[in-house]
């Protein structure tokens, strides 16, 4: 256990905190608080993530982060060790493909060798093949041609049957347009709907909280709550309700993850990040504009409230 661990755990003691208790309070898992306190920082989900949990513990115990940080900075990890780590694998990758790639020349060798004089004849067996092939193809084509019999053919039917057929692809295509042109009305209709209610609701500006990392929004005119979050980067993200209770997946995501929640019946959403300059919110579609910078306050809570009807 380090210095700044157990500074950190007397803290917490003092509180009248346990671990469960501390987790509830700042959303981060029982088992990152607890490689904390043990300063077990490899089971961190990165480097970042260790300054932000550290600095998320403190301020829930009533402890300067900022001090935490100047006073014990010698505990704590940087990126040195993974980039020296890193080329120390590349360059054993390089040697092992080097390796590879000799003992896959002398397997080449090895085979070339054992073929023997067998390898021309097996070069030259396809060619035969295809020659015998061609050969028998002309010769049946030239015999169903001499014994074909030369009787004047009806072709009385023909236009008749050609007629059908363009009647029948007629149809075929005119009922493929019109099942096309029905979906493209669906679609441009969502669309409108979809934008009509988009122009109609209204997103209030956020207020910050007393804590300093909450911002609450007000959503009149309207009773959809859908909760959309773009990933562009490692974010924890979590999303509740008005009662706490989580909505959706909740945890660590990677750039390019989507995270869709449908808060049908809620009457309000609180969306945790871990790194606010990791995400995009929308709200039905609506992007909600950050109040305090994420380069200020990395871990941000946005609460949404739907208004009540008059």
């Amino acid at each position: 256990m380090t210095e700044l661990g157990i500074c950190l755990k007397e803290a917490r003691i003092g509180k009248g905190y346990s671990l469960d208790d501390l987790q509830e309070k700042t959303k981060i898992q029982k088992r990152y608080l607890s490689a904390i306190e043990e300063g077990n920082y490899s089971v961190m989900p990165g480097t970042f993530y260790v300054r932000a949990f550290i600095k998320q513990y403190a301020e829930a115990v009533d402890l300067d982060a900022n001090e935490l940080f100047e006073t014990y900075k010698s505990e704590l990890p940087t990126n040195k060790v993974a980039d020296h780590l890193g080329t120390g694998a590349s360059v054993s990758q390089a040697s092992g493909s080097n390796n590879n790639s000799s003992s896959s020349s002398r397997r080449r060798s090895a085979v070339a060798k054992s073929m023997g004089p067998n390898k021309k004849f097996a070069d030259i067996m396809p060619k035969v093949v295809i020659a015998l092939f061609i050969i028998i193809i002309i010769a049946v084509v030239a015999i169903l041609k001499f014994y074909q019999p030369n009787n004047d053919v009806d072709n009385s039917k023909a236009p008749v049957t050609q007629e059908n057929k363009n009647v029948e692809d007629t149809a075929k295509e005119k009922a493929a347009a019109d099942e096309a042109a029905k979906k493209k009305a669906a679609k441009e209709a969502a669309a409108k709907k979809k934008a009509a209610d988009k122009a109609k609701q209204k997103l209030s500006k956020g207020v910050v909280g007393s804590d300093g990392i909450t911002t609450t929004y007000q959503l009149t005119d309207t009773k959809k709550l859908d909760v959309r979050v773009e990933i562009t980067g490692p974010i924890w993200l979590g999303i509740t309700d008005e009662n706490g209770a989580t909505l959706g997946e909740s945890g660590m995501f990677a750039a390019g993850d989507e995270v869709k929640v449908d808060a049908k019946d809620k009457k309000s959403v609180r969306i945790r990040l871990g790194a606010a300059a990791a995400a995009k919110i929308f709200i039905n579609d609506e992007e909600v504009k950050l109040v305090t910078p994420a380069s200020e306050k990395p871990t941000q809570n946005i609460e949404i409230k739907l208004a009540e009807e008059q």
